[in-house]
């Protein structure tokens, strides 16, 4: 049997991390006050951020990072709410 990967980002798909971050923030505006990067600030769409995100790694770790925060976040407000 294999062992389960601890990492959150493990087997993680790049379009389902920015769609999740997108309805976080409540679009692509609040997003990219969060990481301002022109494909979420000027004329925004999954597509040509993915397409951004695919081509550029730094703009990609960026992207993994703050979903790692906002994941963070989830928890604690899931155990703020269970108190």
């Amino acid at each position: 049997m294999q062992e389960q990967s601890k990492d959150p980002l493990h087997g993680k798909r790049l379009d389902a991390i920015l769609e999740e971050l997108v309805e976080y923030y409540e679009g692509f505006e609040k997003l990219g006050e969060q990481i301002n990067i022109k494909c979420f600030t000027d004329n925004p769409s999954i597509n040509s951020s993915l397409k951004f995100l695919r081509k550029t790694p730094w703009a990609r770790t960026k992207v993994e990072s703050l979903y790692l925060y906002v994941l963070r976040q989830k928890k604690k407000n899931e155990s703020k709410k269970r108190d």
